[in-house]
């Protein structure tokens, strides 16, 4: 991996880098000044082409990352930073964002924990309404755009009270004849906050309602303060995750039910899409059939309560299956 640039860099002699304001297994993200534009600031995000790649691979990841980077650029969103710019120098990718100034929404999470207390349950069902704004704005562009790494680092609170879902890092372009996804850019999310069918990264099919269990989780974290336990050890073990109400007494039972709905293990389990689980947070109605116990059993639907032990005893013996498949030696057919 390349190291990381300095600041003053200049970049197409248009940006000038300020600091690196986060650095991950890719690349990093920095803070810049638009030359052109006196006052503008920007986000530059990096990206780095494995220089190890065969010249054709580099050749092909460089056109995958222009043309759909291009499909960013068109995002027009309140609640999305405006992608500006994307370019290439060397074997680095750059695309270039609004600057989102504003607290994250992992510091104002660790501020009402140093506090004792918690984020007014109101407050952060002000800021979910506008995360399903951005993600149902998303999910019904042509093709669709998945975000797949939402998370409260990844969310800003702007000082004027706006939401906005800053990271583009993980988005997958969603082809409309095709079951697949199409990596914009690789990686396989945070795993507290990521649905088990991601597990897989490209190999994994991924769909909107990957995206509401990633948010669903994000919402665990903010109203009770811990975050929820990873999808595998869910998988695991059965009771595993805690209610939200056992972790934060004061909360609905309308907002927990939509919670615990959207984090359910299987993705038929969860809403359809983002704008059933608005209204299923959001409504002041009476509470639907999705609040049964059947959405917050860890295994779905599909297997019910007594035979979780079943479930557990043949989730054990596919993975040492498994294991015991990929480990063993390679025995010559005769």
């Amino acid at each position: 991996m390349l190291p990381a640039l300095k600041p003053k860099t200049k970049l197409r002699d248009r940006y000038r880098i300020i600091e690196n304001v986060a650095q991950g297994g890719m690349g990093s993200i920095y803070r810049a000044e638009d030359l052109r534009l006196t006052g503008r600031y920007c986000a530059i995000k990096e990206f780095q082409i494995d220089a190890k790649l065969p010249e054709e691979q580099q050749t092909q990841a460089q056109e995958q990352f222009h043309r759909e980077a291009s499909i960013l650029a068109r995002l027009d969103h309140p609640n999305l930073p405006k992608v500006s710019d994307f370019f290439s120098e060397g074997n680095r990718e750059f695309l270039v964002m609004d600057f989102v100034p504003g607290q994250d929404l992992r510091t104002k999470i660790e501020e009402a924990r140093a506090h004792g207390g918690f984020i007014p349950e109101q407050e952060i069902l002000d800021w979910a309404s506008q995360l399903c704004a951005a993600l149902s704005y998303l999910h019904n562009q042509s093709p669709p755009v998945l975000h797949r790494d939402i998370k409260p680092a990844n969310i800003k609170l702007t000082p004027e009270g706006l939401i906005k879902l800053v990271d583009f890092g993980l988005v997958k372009i969603m082809m409309p004849d095709d079951d697949r996804t199409v990596t914009v850019l690789q990686g396989r999310g945070t795993a507290l906050y990521t649905p088990l069918e991601q597990y897989g990264g490209d190999t994994g099919h991924t769909d909107p309602r990957s995206d509401i269990y990633s948010l669903g989780a994000t919402l665990y974290h903010l109203f009770t303060g811990q975050p929820p336990v990873e999808a595998k050890s869910r998988f695991l073990q059965a009771d595993a995750l805690m209610k939200p109400r056992a972790l934060a007494s004061h909360l609905s039972p309308r907002t927990e039910a939509a919670v615990l709905w959207a984090i359910a293990m299987h993705p038929d389990d969860r809403p359809k899409n983002v704008e059933a689980f608005r209204d299923a947070l959001l409504s002041t109605g009476p509470l639907g059939d999705w609040t049964s116990s059947r959405n917050v059993n860890p295994y779905g639907s599909k297997i019910a309560p007594f035979n979780r032990i079943l479930a557990l005893i043949t989730a054990a013996l596919f993975l040492i299956a498994i294991l015991a498949t990929a480990f063993s030696p390679l025995v010559p057919v005769p």
